[in-house]
């Protein structure tokens, strides 16, 4: 065999390698764990607006509710938290956006630091030490459904798509 033959032999090993490695079962598992957490997204300044009134937007969606035959998906969080802009984008997008635009209408609480919104915080039974997004559901006449107790949203960005369309379904009638 001469030199340029060898040469093209081992160009040959070497790229088969190369591709084998980049493409192993391993790591094409991983890319599509990784396709399937909910996406990573820009913050946004005014997700919880400083001077919206909570209180009043729940009032306004729950008045909506009864007509349009929805629940009321109450988000607690700030535009500090990182996960609540992620969560916030997976509720309007894919198959998680479809079953809330069709089932829910979406109210964000703002917490700020703590300190804002306090009295909704401890109606809806949101506990803040547990870190948010924090979620509740209520039914079209008020009634708390759910409250996220133990922190199930707080890290938003790990979540798996599949896991938050099924709890949208699970709480959707």
């Amino acid at each position: 065999m001469n030199l340029v033959s060898r040469a093209v032999v081992i160009l040959t090993i070497a790229f088969t390698i190369f591709i084998t490695a980049t493409n192993s079962p391993g790591q094409r598992r991983a890319e599509e764990a990784a396709a399937q957490v909910l996406d990573s997204v820009p913050v946004r300044r005014d997700l919880y607006p400083v001077n919206a009134d909570a209180k009043k937007e729940i009032d306004e969606a729950l008045s909506r509710a009864t007509v349009e035959h929805k629940r009321v998906l109450l988000i607690f969080g700030a535009n500090w938290c990182y996960d609540c802009h992620v969560l916030d984008h997976a509720l309007h997008d894919g198959d998680a956006g479809k079953v809330v635009s069709r089932n829910f209408l979406l109210v964000h609480v703002d917490i700020s630091e703590g300190e804002k919104n306090t009295e909704l915080v401890k109606s809806y039974r949101i506990p803040l030490d547990k870190g948010v997004p924090a979620v509740a559901i209520l039914d079209a006449n008020g009634k708390l459904l759910y409250s996220s107790g133990d922190g199930e949203f707080e890290a938003a960005r790990k979540m798996m798509k599949k896991d938050l369309v099924a709890f949208l379904q699970r709480w959707k009638e």
